[in-house]
Order: C-alpha cells, then structure tokens, then sequence
C-alpha cells in the first residue's frame, strides 16, 4: 500500500529493521505517535523498531506478563497498551514466552525501562522488540488512553515511529482502517501440522485455534497423551485417532470468522467429551447453534473476578477475549450457565445437560489465582471417566 512517501502492507508488522544493536538510548530518541481511527492522537517516544504497524488498540490490566502478553497467539493483529504504568524492568527470558515468535503487533507503555534487573534476563524488551521488528511506544498517557477507549471502545490504529512523520497523512490512514473486514487470524496463528507429545495416559486431542504452550503443557503433565491438531482438521481424521476427550483451544478473533472450526465441533458433539477454553467456548457456542457478540472493550488481564454458581465461590482467572456468547439462545441450546463475570455480567461458562461438554471464557492454565480455576481441568477428566 502506497500512502504518500510511507510504504506498508495495510496491517502487517513493519518490514525487517537495520537497527538492530543500536544502543536503547538512541532508540529512544525517535518521536512516536499512536493514531487512532477517530483521528485522535497521542504523542511518545519509540522503543524497540522504527517505522509503522497498525492493529486494533486494546488495553490490559495485568501488572506482570508482557512477555507472555506478546508471545500469546490470541493477540494476533493487535496493540496493547498496558495499563501498569512501568513496564520493562524485568526484561525477556527464555522460558516465559507462550509461543515461539511475539503476535501482538506493537506495546504501548507509560515508561519503559532501559535498564531491566532479573537474573534470568537475557535481553531487554526492546533488543527482542528490534529482533522481531515490533513497535514500542513509551511516555503514552496510558491512563487517558484507556479511559478513551473504555468509553468509546476499542478501535484500530496505528503507531508510527521516526523522526519525520507527516501526522495529517497518517490520520487519514488511521481512519481507513476500520474500513477493513475482520479477518481469519485463526487460520494464522494455528499450526500447519499435527504434532503429539509423549504421555502414557489416555489420548486426548487439542484443537489449536491459537494455543498457548501453557494449555498443552497442563494437559502433557496431567499425563495424557496430547496431539494437537490444526483448526481446519476435519472430524473425520479426529474420529481415526479416537480421542478420549477434545479440547478446543483459546485463540484470537472473531469466532465467526472461523466456520471451519464451528462445523467440526458440532459434527463432535456427542461423540468425545468435548472442552472450550476462551476462543474454544464460542466456537463451541455457535456449534449449538448459539450466537456471539462484540464486547465494548472485551476482556484482557490477569485479575478478572469471576463467580461460580454452583457454589457462590469467586476466582480470580486470566482473560483475553473481545467477544462474548449471547444469553438468549441458551436455553434453546439446553445448556446450563456455570460461570459469571462479577465486572460486566457476561458468561464466562457453561456445560450442556446432554452431551459431555463444559467450557470457560478465561485461562484456567494462567495460574492467576494462582491455582483458583485448575480445578476445571479436574471437571473435563470426570467427563473422560
């Protein structure tokens, strides 16, 4: 896409950086605006690679987790703006990313840290930012910003970093971002082939809408045999490994932009105890031919209190998601509510009165509470029983 003298691919994270190495200070010098579709705008200074990125903005509450934030696959085409105002200081390690390489388009931060101290740091945030060419954008009011967007939602923009920037161009750019239609980020961020990891215990499928590592590692240590799948996997071939359970994993999007997966589940219904985790529980809401809906601005942190009904018990669960399942349909589709939010009402789970299904809006793998929802893994192994 050619927009005056700025050349980007509409939504795609900026092209290979030659900054590579260049010291933090010097990064930090470059001027950075976030734009937003409305035209709104908020000036910063870069970290991490120069040039532009767009997505949609979101915010999440979490004090911790950047690293987890950016590596998590249900964070596929967006920008997140943390909501603690200090993020950085304990850098990047090795053994805390969710995937292989970040998804999450850009970060927007009140003040980074230049100078992390962890004993098990190995780069900066900004030198893994500079590796993967993904904008970072500090000494953003992050308060205002989430406050905007709490009010009017969240919107697609942009972030721009260098020292020459046309900020009237860029804002006609932002708002024809919203334009766009929603695309299929399920079918970017799954895997393009089957893999398994050893157990001994029973054999049991995930469906890798946009997994975390964490999802398939607590099922692999509970010492079932695991094979993930991708999304487009047609039942048939689920059928020929003949799972004692299917997990439907979390993932990024709208779930209506992934039929392929709504039609498999409900050709599995009834046959494998079936269990949705976040994406995976609307998808498996549209399978009971349920409906789903846009939230304002969804849900994402680590600090989401939720009630569940059967005992009046609160948790505190990790969640990212920006749709939620609508309640009209539910007694239709013969299911029974089993979880609320306490922030906003909505279903955070339910399972079905016939077919062995449950399913949960958060991450029960997070460990947020730490351990308050772990026991959703025990429910999903009594419907295997």
């Amino acid at each position: 896409m050619m927009r005056g003298k700025y050349t980007l691919k509409r939504c795609n994270p900026p092209k290979p950086c030659r900054l590579r190495g260049i010291f933090i200070r010097e990064a930090m010098k470059l001027k950075g605006y976030l734009i937003l579709s409305d035209g709104t705008l908020f000036p910063g200074r870069s970290f991490g690679a120069p040039g532009l990125t767009c997505g949609e903005v979101v915010f999440n509450t979490s004090m911790t987790g950047y690293q987890e934030i950016l590596t998590d696959p249900s964070y596929c085409g967006q920008i997140v703006t943390m909501t603690y105002p200090l993020i950085g200081n304990y850098g990047i390690n090795p053994h805390d990313f969710e995937a292989e390489k970040p998804f999450a388009r850009g970060m927007i931060v009140r003040e980074y840290c230049r100078h992390p101290n962890n004993w098990r740091a190995t780069a900066t945030l900004s030198d893994y930012f500079l590796e993967h060419n993904i904008l970072g954008l500090a000494e953003i009011d992050t308060r205002a910003l989430t406050r905007y967007l709490r009010y009017r939602g969240t919107m697609k923009g942009l972030i721009a970093a260098g020292d020459d920037l046309n900020t009237e161009e860029l804002k006609g750019w932002a708002r024809s971002l919203e334009e766009e239609a929603v695309p299929d980020f399920v079918a970017q961020v799954s895997t393009s082939q089957s893999y398994q990891l050893p157990g001994n215990g029973c054999p049991i499928v995930v469906m890798d809408l946009g997994t975390r590592k964490s999802i398939v590692q607590t099922l692999s240590r509970a010492g079932y045999r695991v094979t993930v799948v991708p999304a487009t996997t047609p039942p048939e071939q689920i059928l020929a490994i003949n799972p004692s359970g299917v997990v439907f994993s979390g993932g990024p999007g709208d779930p209506k932009a992934a039929p392929y997966a709504v039609e498999t589940a409900r050709c599995l219904l009834g046959r494998f105890p079936l269990f949705g985790i976040c994406l995976g529980h609307l998808i498996l809401t549209l399978a009971l031919k349920g409906d789903t809906y846009k939230l304002p601005f969804g849900h994402r942190g680590s600090n989401h209190p939720v009630k569940e009904l059967a005992t009046g018990r609160v948790i505190i669960t990790s969640q990212n998601h920006g749709y939620a399942a609508k309640e009209e349909a539910f007694e239709a589709m013969d299911v029974l509510v089993t979880h609320r939010s306490l922030n906003d009402g909505t279903i955070e789970g339910m399972k079905h009165r016939r077919y062995p299904l449950i399913c949960v809006q958060f991450h029960p793998e997070a460990y947020p509470g730490p351990n308050d929802s772990l026991h959703v893994f025990d429910e999903f192994k009594k419907l295997m029983n």
